[in-house]
């Protein structure tokens, strides 16, 4: 696992790209915003999951790339992960945010504990606990995560041709 300071800045950990979400080139000019979902999600409410994931399904709906229905269904499955992981193991709100722009998807979810996560083979006794970092390794184009003053976001990249 790598990790990247940014002028003692945030920290990135796992996979990661090149530019923050700030400095992503998405080919929108400016007062022309990337199209993005923003979300609070309340403290342990596993409620907010299948609204998350139908909320994304919408961003993506007016997306309109190619492959994007396969785009559609992983972006769904890993938020879903990371939504549940921050609502599971964390004593606090999340907040959930999805940008689209003309090169993919990019998908954080931030909490506000310090406590990183960190992927964990799944053991063989049929435990459905500790996979979802691993899909989330194993599906996304890019993904990391990035300490804040107060707690971090875990994120997932997907590019638009992905599919």
């Amino acid at each position: 696992m790598r990790s990247q300071a940014r002028g003692g800045g945030p920290t990135t950990v796992g996979a990661f790209s090149a530019k923050t979400a700030e400095e992503q080139a998405d080919g929108t000019t400016e007062g022309s915003p990337a199209p993005q979902l923003r979300r609070r999600l309340g403290r342990a409410d596993l409620r907010a999951v299948p609204e998350a994931r139908q909320a994304l399904r919408e961003l993506l709906r007016h997306w309109g790339r190619p492959g994007t229905a396969e785009v559609a269904e992983v972006a769904e499955l890993l938020t879903s992960e990371l939504v549940t992981n921050a609502l599971v193991h964390t004593d606090d709100d999340a907040i959930l945010t999805a940008t689209v722009s003309p090169h993919g998807l990019r998908v954080e979810v931030r909490d506000f504990l310090a406590r990183r996560p960190q992927p964990r083979v799944p053991s063989a006794d049929g435990d459905t606990n500790g996979r979802g970092l691993v899909l989330v390794q194993s599906l996304a184009d890019a993904w990391g995560v990035c300490s804040h003053g107060v707690g971090k976001s875990v994120w997932f990249e997907l590019e638009a041709d992905a599919a």
